[in-house]
């Protein structure tokens, strides 16, 4: 069974940076795509980032390109989202997501609370 377990939300203020991890379990972990979305107070949940199996293709939203970055270890099982120059409008629940692309995703985590203060 597969489970996705995202850690390293919190407080932080505009211009400041923060790092998320997310921890799956399970074997289908390394060869599938892996990603981030967000989920601001009162609105859908939406596509942050997503990398590829190997971890030589990314993709952004724009609203994150050139301060966001998204990396991966298979060796740990463990996806990174790097997060730079924060602004208020990044504070979501940020949701960690396997095996899909875009907006579409087959798992999920609980998410993990970033609130950018300014």
């Amino acid at each position: 069974q597969v489970q996705l377990v995202e850690s390293g939300g919190g407080l932080v203020q505009a211009g400041g940076s923060l790092s998320l991890s997310c921890a799956f379990s399970g074997r289908i972990f390394r060869t599938k795509t892996v990603g981030w979305a967000r989920q601001a107070p009162g609105k859908e949940r939406v596509f942050v980032a997503a990398i590829n199996w190997i971890g030589d293709s990314t993709n952004y939203a724009d609203s994150v390109k050139g301060r966001f970055t998204i990396s991966r270890d298979n060796a740990t099982s463990t996806v990174y989202l790097l997060m730079n120059s924060l602004k208020p409008e990044d504070t979501a629940v940020y949701y960690c997501a396997g095996d899909g692309w875009g907006d579409t995703w087959s798992y999920w985590g609980r998410g993990t609370q970033v609130i950018v203060s300014s």
